[in-house]
């Protein structure tokens, strides 16, 4: 006779399949269990298939049920044991108990869901006309870790989808987003875009950053040595109240010709990144707690901070308060002011403006502007 560990590694091995196939990595097993001590008897294995099925109900244990159903040509499945590797949802817990199953065994919780204990408990009413004995928590570990990893792996891949394709993150209704052909051929500004709107702060707001240079090098400890201006750094670049990223266009080849990191991002309502609608959406403490999600999205060590260096602007106190609630990370400040732009003064006019078409888009700017701070 088998045990719940191995039947549970079975369930184990179909999860495995599902995230092969590109579902959600949970499978299922459903034995048998002779009440007169006779051998155990697998009725079926399944795995989730909602996504190739077009099916919102080809959960794993659904299709394992389906598949036991037909094997003893009954719909009561008395005397079975069903194996799955995340705790059950409402949907097929209650199948369960229409089954009549004897035992539910399950791997890992699911907090969002789950139907036997983490959300609701439904196998705990006693007013039901049938009770399953549920146990949790069997090869736990192993059953979460590959839930994790196969929605760490697709967070991945969505970012990099967006990467090459900005316009997959989509626009809030209170926001505006200042459309691409405004910084088209922006001179003497090559960088790539780059973007994130999943940190928790953010709620979907898209935020816009420049990374350039070697992450690997700039991750590197410091060499003990008499000149720290030698040591690669990584530099993180701040814009003005009243302007964006592209203040850093001639700082960023200065900076990459030493070997630096540089990350010079738009704050939320600034150049590439969204820019809500109302005025009162923006606050000191929330700027500051996308800050410090986005540094630690990134993992920046050894942080050179340049901050804008005109009297009294409220971006640099932003930075100022984030150096002092990360002294980890943070190693020198430096202050910059914005430069003078070279060359027609159409093109120093469109480049400096165009994240900003019309009042709609510079609700940020007239938020900052009207900030006072206070050490």
């Amino acid at each position: 006779m088998n045990t719940d560990l191995e039947y549970m590694r079975m369930a184990l091995d179909q999860a495995y399949r599902a995230a092969q196939a590109g579902e959600v990595p949970v499978g299922a097993v459903l034995v048998h269990q002779d009440p007169h001590g006779g051998a155990d008897r697998v009725l079926a294995t399944a795995h989730n298939t909602p996504i190739a099925d077009h099916d919102p109900t080809a959960h794993a244990e659904m299709q394992a049920l389906r598949a036991a159903g037909s094997v003893l040509g009954n719909y009561r499945l008395d005397d079975c044991t069903l194996y799955v590797t995340l705790e059950p949802c409402p949907m097929c817990a209650g199948a369960m108990l229409h089954a009549r199953l004897k035992r539910v065994v399950y791997g890992a919780a699911d907090p969002k869901t789950g139907a036997a204990g983490s959300v609701l408990d439904l196998f705990a009413h006693r007013q039901l006309n049938h009770q399953t004995q549920v146990q949790g928590s069997v090869l736990a570990e192993e059953c979460g870790a590959l839930l994790q990893n196969f929605f760490q792996q697709r967070r991945q891949q969505a970012r990099q989808a967006a990467q090459q394709d900005p316009t997959r993150f989509p626009l809030r209704e209170d926001a505006l987003r200042t459309p691409e052909h405004r910084f088209v051929d922006l001179p003497d500004f090559p960088w790539t875009p780059r973007y994130v709107n999943d940190l928790p702060s953010l709620d979907g707001l898209r935020l816009h950053y420049l990374d350039e240079g070697s992450r690997e090098e700039a991750a590197l400890d410091a060499i003990p040595s008499q000149a720290p201006d030698t040591q690669r750094l990584t530099w993180l670049c701040l814009h003005g109240q009243g302007d964006w990223c592209y203040r850093h266009h001639a700082r960023i080849p200065q900076l990459l010709s030493l070997g630096h990191r540089v990350v010079a991002l738009d704050l939320i309502g600034f150049g590439r990144s969204d820019k809500p609608k109302k005025q009162d959406a923006h606050s000191m403490d929330w700027h500051l707690r996308v800050l410090q999600e986005f540094v630690e999205r990134l993992d920046l060590r050894r942080v050179a901070l340049l901050l804008p260096g005109e009297s009294q602007d409220p971006i640099a106190e932003l930075g100022r308060r984030w150096a002092r609630a990360e002294p980890q990370r943070h190693l020198h400040t430096h202050y910059a002011v914005a430069p003078i732009m070279q060359g027609e003064p159409l093109e120093q006019s469109r480049a400096w403006n165009a994240p900003f078409p019309d009042a709609g888009h510079r609700a940020a700017l007239r938020a900052f502007a009207a900030f006072t701070w206070l050490d």
